[in-house]
């Protein structure tokens, strides 16, 4: 029986199990308190040993770190901080852990150094919450969409095109590193390499997901992303995991309808699911707030940052409303902005986050923004200048959801691939679903570890995947 369990239990001196990792261990008058914790909860469960119970070898092995195998008896517990606690009878040691090299001593220790042991930081209490709650969140997203008939469908990893005509993406191939083969041309002759053209990792899911949708109606992929984007910041990884609905006969009004209901559905999931958890990661949240400068400090605590996204209706406006907006405001006046503001500019975080959390104090959905500085498939707007786009602007963290109705009229569309560069026989396949029974649709992709970052309250997005994968790092 794992510890969640175990503390839910009446204690009746009923034989228990407890096979766990040693977080610490005291001794008092002869007697030895051990914290075990397996992760399945945030809470740990007491061991108390009392004199002559377990040999003075075997518990000089039961040190921070170690694994154990705890046989007891479940009993009413004599201290504070919880309700039951184990009576040793014996203990197994599955595996030590030497105090003077085992890295996660009983400490505080900074976010970065736990980078550094990634393979071990999952032991903490940090990073164990963090990823109960991932999971929690992942499993919504799969109750959520099969609740309301979508298909979950499985997008290719390796792509033969580029959905967001970036060009910052990772290639895949075969061929030798050092003198590949060359065509005519003198350039790498990709018909000899493995799929017999040039392939990349995936940078989104969409485009073969509207091809799911124009059979399915309702589709929905969650899989992982590659963006060869060399961003060290706090919002980028290299590798990340996206979920991308597409509805076949949505419109934008029905876009934004679906990822406002879908974004409550999780974070209220969160709330409702992860209360431990949440509430661990709220108090280091604000242990964490107040070593920084009042005006940096946020106005909500997490669990009130929560219930904000939940209780509240998402304000709806245009691009050019929110241009106006900023425009002005004091902060574009007064030139508190880091980023010039004007029309046609891709929106920055702090425009994004000015919006939110200081203008309509909620979260907003921004429509119709400039063709421009939007990816090639989406649904142009009559007046020629914008598209049908979308995106949700949360607090503390700017934009976390990207969307659009799409274009189904064949002849704008392969218009717009010329007006960006993109080559029709790279993406004949898409092109064909608006010759062959075109439909509107839309839809719109989450990242993953935003939704994680928000949810959890941490402040890095390395922090919220297990195993991040950034510029010069691939450890673990």
């Amino acid at each position: 029986m794992q510890i969640k369990e175990l503390l839910q239990q009446q204690p009746a001196e009923q034989e228990v199990i407890v096979k766990a990792w040693v977080r610490t261990k005291r001794v008092s008058s002869s007697v030895a308190f051990i914290a075990l914790n397996d992760g399945s909860t945030i809470h740990n469960i007491q061991a108390v040993v009392e004199e002559n119970t377990v040999s003075e070898d075997v518990l000089k092995l039961v040190t921070t770190g170690s694994c154990v195998a705890v046989t007891g008896k479940l009993i009413a517990s004599q201290g504070q901080g919880q309700a039951v606690e184990v009576k040793v009878k014996s203990i197994e040691v599955y595996g030590t852990a030497d105090p003077e090299k085992y890295p996660l001593q009983p400490k505080k220790h900074s976010l970065e150094f736990l980078r550094e042991i990634a393979h071990l930081r999952p032991r903490t209490n940090t990073f164990s919450a963090i990823l109960r709650v991932r999971h929690a969140l992942a499993f919504a997203i799969h109750k959520y969409f099969n609740d309301n008939g979508f298909f979950y469908l499985h997008t290719p990893i390796i792509t033969g095109s580029d959905a967001e005509g970036a060009g910052e993406m990772f290639r895949v191939t075969t061929l030798p590193a050092i003198n590949p083969p060359l065509n005519e041309e003198g350039k790498v002759d990709y018909k000899e390499d493995f799929f017999g053209k040039e392939t990349n990792l995936t940078v989104s899911g969409q485009l073969e997901g509207e091809l799911g949708a124009m059979a399915l109606s309702k589709i929905y992929t969650f899989g992982p992303t590659f963006r060869a984007e060399n961003s060290n910041t706090t919002r980028h990884l290299a590798e990340f995991w996206m979920i991308e609905p597409e509805v076949a006969f949505y419109e934008l009004i029905d876009n934004m309808n679906l990822a406002e209901d879908f974004i409550k559905y999780l974070v209220k999931y969160a709330l409702e699911n992860c209360g431990d958890d949440i509430a661990f990661l709220e108090k280091r949240l604000l242990d964490e707030e107040k070593t920084k400068k009042k005006e940096e400090q946020s106005e909500m605590s997490l669990t009130e940052k929560l219930k904000f996204v939940v209780e509240n209706t998402f304000e709806r406006l245009t691009y050019t409303e929110a241009i106006e907006i900023l425009l002005n405001s004091k902060a574009h006046k007064q030139n508190k902005f880091n980023y010039p503001v004007q029309w046609g500019i891709d929106l920055q975080s702090e425009h994004e986050r000015y919006l939110v959390e200081k203008h309509f104090k909620k979260p907003v959905i921004l429509t119709n923004y400039p063709k421009e500085i939007k990816a090639f498939y989406m649904k142009q707007d009559e007046d020629g200048k914008t598209v049908r786009a979308m995106d949700v602007l949360f607090p503390g963290i700017g934009e976390i959801i990207g969307g659009s109705q799409r274009e189904d009229n064949l002849e704008k569309l392969i218009q717009r691939t010329k007006e960006v560069g993109i080559p029709e026989e790279s993406i004949w396949w898409y092109l064909e679903t608006r010759k062959f029974g075109s439909a509107p649709h839309a839809g719109f992709g989450l990242g993953f570890e935003r939704l994680v970052l928000f949810v959890t309250g941490m402040s890095n997005i390395r922090d919220v995947i297990p195993f991040p994968r950034t510029p010069k790092s691939a450890e673990f």
